[in-house]
């Protein structure tokens, strides 16, 4: 270790100690066995589920474990997916996560080979939206399934929620069959995002079927996330693509298990790019809140029903903010967590902020090291009020 990586990393753990105590107990946690891509969840037992990412950028893999005291031991990981079908590169592919009925995991994820349907344009297959779940024996997970068959294209990271009666939700933005090439539209204006269900805990999927009537593009590159309510209301947000420089944030509601979705814009974003962008949602008892990016900076806004407050802006300038993530405690507080100098092939720090239950920041924005190439920070909740941020 250099002398200046030994003072970042000091500095750090003096950083975090003083943020501990201001902040209401924010402990911090490296992912177990050199992981990367954290996604976690807080079950209302509080136990901490995790999943994770290890292996080549390219054909790696995914591995699921358990924590009883908020982050800072896990039980031994268990391997999500057949050796080599998942990808880290891009930071906005790997695994995402949901906890379903009876506790039940559900993970899906990019595949990293070209075993999907069939890509029109090229003639050649393209990479498949990846599922399983854990057995009913809890031991292990099941052999994954492709749930694409009438869309193509995935590009980005696709997404999943569940909730406590057995619904699950598969997400992803691609292209239609009958919207190849030749059709009348042209690029990521073809784009959309799709969804299909489950009504009996991921046993069987209905086919794919567009989410929204409204034509608004996708960014071929960025990701999407879709989050469950505590009353069984599906939303998901996603970045349009229209006319090459409209890259807006919009956020989808289905009050009917994912039968039709109303679609809102959000934050717009003229930039005529793939910004390679991740969003967030997180809850507690009376609070929704979601975040993304735009324009090199971070956001968060509270969700009510069809309304949603101004999008505010994380305290401060940044240095290329990325990767929001968002964890409310049992006092309502909310903690949201971004990125800062990562990259292609590049890692860099995590900042994070609190704001009290009014939404209101409080104490100043922290700067932590160690964010490793294509990864990111994670947040949630815990059971005495405080928060851990796994990185």
């Amino acid at each position: 270790m250099t002398r200046r990586n030994a003072v970042l990393v000091l500095g750090a753990a003096f950083t975090g100690f003083a943020a501990e105590k201001r902040a209401d107990r924010i402990r911090f946690y490296r992912v177990p066995n050199g992981g990367i891509q954290p996604q976690v969840a807080l079950d209302d037992g509080g136990t901490l589920h995790l999943v994770y990412y290890a292996g080549d950028a390219h054909h790696g893999d995914i591995f699921y474990a358990r924590s009883k005291d908020g982050g800072a031991s896990f039980s031994p990981a268990l391997r999500v997916n057949a050796g080599g079908s998942a990808i880290a590169a891009g930071t906005i592919r790997g695994a995402q996560f949901a906890l379903g009925k009876a506790g039940r995991v559900h993970v899906a994820w990019n595949g990293s080979t070209h075993t999907g349907p069939l890509n029109p344009d090229s003639g050649t297959p393209g990479a498949p939206m990846l599922y399983t779940r854990l057995h009913d024996a809890g031991d292990k997970f099941e052999p994954e399934r492709n749930l694409m068959f009438h869309s193509f294209g995935l590009d980005g990271g696709g997404s999943i929620g569940a909730d406590k009666n057995g619904n699950v939700y598969v997400t992803w933005h691609g292209i239609g069959q009958s919207e190849a090439k030749g059709t009348g539209k042209e690029g990521e204006a073809r784009r959309c995002v799709w969804v299909t269900t489950s009504a009996d805990s991921g046993k069987t999927f209905s086919e794919e079927a567009k989410a929204w009537v409204q034509e608004t593009g996708a960014c071929a590159c960025c990701g999407m996330k879709t989050f469950v309510d505590r009353k069984g209301d599906v939303y998901a947000l996603y970045r349009s693509a229209t006319e090459s420089v409209h890259r807006d944030i919009y956020l989808l509601h289905s009050k009917d298990r994912g039968r039709t979705f109303q679609g809102k814009l959000l934050h717009k974003w003229n930039i005529n790019a793939c910004p390679m962008s991740s969003m967030d949602f997180a809850e507690n008892a009376d609070t929704l809140v979601c975040a993304w990016e735009t324009a090199g900076q971070v956001y968060w806004t509270r969700i009510n029903g069809e309304r949603t407050g101004d999008p505010a802006a994380a305290p401060g300038e940044g240095k290329g903010r990325k990767h929001p993530r968002l964890a409310v405690n049992g006092k309502g507080e909310i903690l949201l967590v971004w990125t800062e100098g990562t990259g292609r092939q590049r890692g860099g720090s995590f900042a994070y902020q609190i704001y009290d239950p009014a939404g209101r920041p409080s104490g100043g924005t922290k700067l932590v090291s160690g964010i490793p190439p294509w990864s990111f920070a994670a947040a949630t909740g815990t059971p005495d009020g405080g928060f851990s941020i796994l990185y």
